[in-house]
């Protein structure tokens, strides 16, 4: 730590430091903070350039005799809190009694069992009549310890804490069957979807809880707001590991915490000094340095550094010596301290300086070692709680330091290996249950027994009244809320009927989608348009004054465009969450909105729309998560296709989304080619989500390629929502709106085997799959084969691969499954062959994705199967000339299309016909 220079006259800085107790005593803290702000700002005008690091003194900072103090029995909620702990290491030792292949952690909960215990105990309010409830972001390694307060509270049975880390229940193994759900046995982590009526939010992978959380109580800040929903009065709590801090998302939004206001939110950050493999900051202080951060973000900062043991010598501390030897100790030198013993604590601590020697000379070494850490110390930890809840105008954090693997001795309290410990050794064991005066026999020690007091015990009895008196017991979630009713697809009647002679792109059909929906009495106001500083690219600034652009404070300001008729209005009550270039953010706001029908009881329908490339790409932890939280909403992969956005180059051109987005079990992903197809879809996403309250959500890529867009073919519905219609039959005409002309072509009309005359449907030589924008390409080359090669296609559009091959798998499961029934057959072979599955017609199919998306349904294509995609990085140039570069053209179509049918020659003439260079490297490849 840095050293402080001599002081050139301690007389007058001994005025000065008289005259500020002076102040403190007469006026009070307030006065001696104004004065302090006057005074640096006199010094910053007089151009001193003051040495603030934003950091205090590394001790508590509620003083002693200021702090809150609990009414109630400590004697008893210690004998609670043991029991906690004891029930949350027996669940991860046993869990682990015949192998260590399940895994589990003992050490993170240990750490922070009062951080929780006090919370529990005195502060979190669940849902009620009276009251929304607060809302507990739990960090993912402690949940052992919430399951075994659960289980003291009889919401979870011995038998499931036995099942814990043993979720599969897989038949003929006896798991007992877990509380809320179909699945089996206690999730390691918080996660919502394996125990839907117990978690709220998937706090792991580490620093997705701190960002979610900020954005959560933003959202509040929204709902109440815009009178949706009454949060004023609600609080959201977050557990952070120090190490976890390290992780960008855990800090990239206290900035705007701080900016916001957001005095609902807190955070408790366990600082015990270390992270998986080591110290978080060996060589500093891991609690300084999240001091001077939030400061900066302008938080408030309650550090909880030393217990109540500490409360005497830092009071007779008058010269300031144990503060020092406090300050320029480092983390590592802490950690160590605790690995050790009081004589140890005595040598190369209070060793330090014969002052603080000195404190301690009549002291007994188990005196020393008594000396406890704040975030162990209950009084603390309440106070801090305490204070937090009373501020106004700030998120506050609380930096408690703690000791990683309290309680567990030998078996690994403050050493680097306590993270990876799954058990331990009967002498510790033993150990523990002296240490925190637990009532267990030897025999239930060593076989590491769960333990549950009688029902009317001093310690149940008080378990109840408190949990009774906040509410009820957390955490606890809701999956159903009130049904909104779905328009009839009626309401899309402008977008079904096409769009004539006019081009517009599907970006623009979606934004008319969501204006019709907007003017929908009965979901307007549950609807949540969220974008990343990008309205202007997807045409929806419009709604900038429709709708207004929430902020809490109003407009303070009369914007530049003000005159103008789609001026940018900001609102206290305005619906568009602009996020800025923000896409992490703008995830997070999103999910908070997409589980708004769980956390606040009031359905909402997020619709939060981006460059697509920078949606799963950037963000696929937080979109895995959201699969997790059972989210409801539109995700709208904007500007999507590696050749339709073909300006913006290599970072920007998605080819790519659609295979990330088939990763996550309940993302309903679709690539729709026309608006007619993106309106259906829409229809049936709102009827599952909001009407039937389905636990899926949706990802639809919309392009800004401009084209007129056909009328809703009759009878097509069932197929655009189960991934393929046709749209072409072989042998019909082309109609205008399907096909390209070929006036554009550069190599003319097409020559090769005269076309026959077609008047009525036929027999299909081939079948032709396009999606998005590349369906265009696809009727264009069908055309192109009528007219010169003589070949009939019949084509259709895929809205959904991935839909396509969840049914596949599911029929080819069912079918394996159930050998003796009538087999079934997968809709994509049905839909392309009808009664013959197997009718040897070639299939070929060309996306703006790469090919990896298409080859999902390869194995329930009737026939032999081709697929053109566009592997490789974007570029930026034509559209055309990219379409030619990945291969994905009408051209390359044709050639694709000759070729499977057999017609080498007539290939090799559309290559020389058609200008294809044969030699050159693989698009992926360049």
């Amino acid at each position: 730590m840095a050293e402080t220079p001599p002081d050139p006259d301690p007389a007058e800085t001994q005025e000065w430091l008289e005259s500020l107790d002076a102040v403190l005593d007469h006026d009070g803290p307030e006065r001696a903070e104004a004065l302090l702000e006057q005074l640096v700002a006199r010094a910053s005008r007089r151009g001193v350039t003051a040495s603030l690091h934003g950091t205090t003194p590394y001790v508590n900072t509620i003083p002693a005799d200021q702090q809150a103090e609990p009414d109630t029995d400590q004697g008893v909620e210690r004998r609670l809190r043991s029991l906690v702990r004891w029930n949350a290491l027996a669940t991860v030792l046993q869990a682990n009694k015949e192998s260590s292949e399940l895994g589990g952690h003992i050490a993170s909960f240990q750490s922070a069992a009062t951080l929780y215990e006090v919370g529990f105990n005195h502060f979190w309010r669940a849902p009620s009549e009276e009251h929304g409830g607060d809302l507990v972001y739990v960090q993912g390694h402690s949940s052992p310890g919430i399951y075994a307060r659960a289980y003291l509270e009889g919401r979870i049975t011995e038998d499931q804490l036995r099942n814990f880390r043993q979720e599969s229940g897989a038949s003929g193994l006896g798991v007992p069957a877990r509380v809320g759900g179909d699945a089996r046995g206690l999730s390691s982590y918080p996660h919502p979807w394996l125990m839907p009526d117990f978690w709220q939010f998937p706090t792991v992978s580490m620093g997705l809880g701190p960002i979610m959380a900020i954005y959560q109580a933003r959202f509040m800040k929204y709902l109440q707001g815009r009178g949706m929903s009454q949060c004023a009065d609600r609080d959201v709590w977050v557990f952070c590991g120090d190490g976890e801090m390290d992780e960008p998302e855990s800090m990239g939004a206290i900035g705007m915490a701080g900016r916001e206001k957001l005095d609902n939110l807190t955070f408790v950050v366990n600082c015990n000094l270390q992270r998986l493999d080591g110290p978080v900051r060996g060589n500093g202080k891991i609690v300084q340095e999240l001091e001077a951060e939030f400061r900066g973000a302008g938080w408030n900062v309650i550090k909880v550094v030393w217990g109540s043991r500490w409360d005497p010598l830092l009071a007779a501390d008058d010269e300031g010596h144990l503060v020092e030897v406090m300050e320029e100790t480092v983390d590592g030198e802490y950690q160590a301290l605790k690995s050790r013993d009081g004589a140890y604590v005595r040598e190369h601590f209070f060793g330090k300086r014969p002052e603080t020697a000195k404190m301690v000379e009549d002291w007994s070494d188990e005196e020393v070692w008594a000396l406890n850490r704040g975030g162990h110390d209950p009084s603390k930890v309440y106070a801090a709680y305490a204070a937090a809840r009373a501020h106004e105008g700030q998120p506050t954090v609380i930096l408690a330091k703690t000791i990683k693997g309290y309680g567990m001795g030998a078996s690994g309290e403050g050493q680097n290996i306590t993270h990876q410990q799954k058990k331990m050794t009967e002498e510790v064991l033993f150990t523990f249950r002296e240490r925190f005066g637990l009532e267990l026999s030897d025999a239930e020690v060593e076989r590491a027994a769960f333990k549950k007091p009688p029902d009317d015990s001093p310690e149940m009895t008080f378990l109840r009244e408190q949990r009774e008196a906040l509410g009820g017991s957390l955490p606890a979630r809701r999956t159903q809320a009130e049904a909104l009713p779905v328009p009839d697809l009626e309401v899309f009647r402008s977008v079904l009927d096409g769009s004539a002679d006019r081009e517009v792109s599907t970006t623009m059909v979606f934004v008319r989608v969501l204006s019709a929906l907007l003017r929908d009495k009965a979901l307007k106001k549950h609807i949540v348009p969220i974008v990343p500083d990008e309205s202007r690219t997807f045409g929806m600034e419009g709604m900038f004054r429709q709708l207004g652009i929430y902020s809490q404070v109003g407009q303070l300001y009369q914007p530049e465009d003000s005159e103008q008729l789609m001026f940018y209005r900001e609102d206290r009550q305005g619906q568009i969450l602009q996020e800025g270039i923000n896409e992490p953010g703008a995830m997070s706001s999103w999910i908070a909105a997409a589980t708004s029908y769980s956390n606040h009881g009031v359905p909402m329908i997020p619709f939060y729309v981006y460059y697509s490339m920078f949606g799963f790409q950037r963000v696929g932890d937080l979109a895995w998560a959201a699969g997790d939280s059972r989210a409801r909403g539109f995700l709208i992969g904007g500007t999507a296709g590696r050749t339709t956005l073909n300006g913006e180059g290599l970072q920007h051109e998605d080819g790519h989304s659609h295979l990330q987005a088939a990763l996550i079990p309940n993302c309903v992903a679709y690539d729709p080619a026309y608006g007619y197809e993106l309106a259906v879809i829409v229809h049936d996403g709102l009827r599952r989500m909001v009407a039937e309250q389905e636990d899926v959500f949706y990802y639809l890529t919309v392009m800004n390629e401009n084209y007129r867009q056909p009328a809703l073919p009759e009878g097509s519905i069932e197929g655009i929502l189960k991934g393929v219609h046709r749209v072409h039959a072989a042998g019909a005409p082309f109609a205008e709106a399907e096909a390209t002309s070929h006036e554009d072509d550069e190599q003319g009309p097409p020559q090769g085997t005269p076309p026959e005359e077609v008047e009525e449907e036929r027999t299909p030589d081939v079948r032709l799959l396009g999606s998005g924008t590349i369906l265009r390409e696809v009727l264009a080359g069908a055309q192109l084969l009528r007219e010169g090669w003589g070949v009939e296609a019949d084509v259709f559009s895929v809205t959904s691969f991935s839909e396509l091959a969840r049914d596949g798998q599911a029929v080819e499961r069912r079918n394996r499954l159930h050998p003796t029934a009538e087999p079934e057959v997968p809709f994509v072979t049905s839909a392309l062959a009808g009664d013959d599955e197997r009718d040897g017609v070639p299939v070929i199919a060309a996306t703006d994705y790469v090919r990896a998306v298409a080859e999902q349904v390869r194995p329930w294509i009737p026939g032999e199967y081709v697929v053109l995609g566009t592997d490789g990085f974007g570029r930026s140039d034509y559209r055309r000339a990219l379409r030619r570069f990945f291969e994905v053209d009408r051209h390359h179509v044709v050639v694709a299309t000759l070729h499977a049918l057999g017609r080498a020659e007539d290939a090799q003439q559309a290559i020389e016909q058609y200008e294809i260079d044969t030699d050159v490297e693989a698009p992926w490849r360049r």
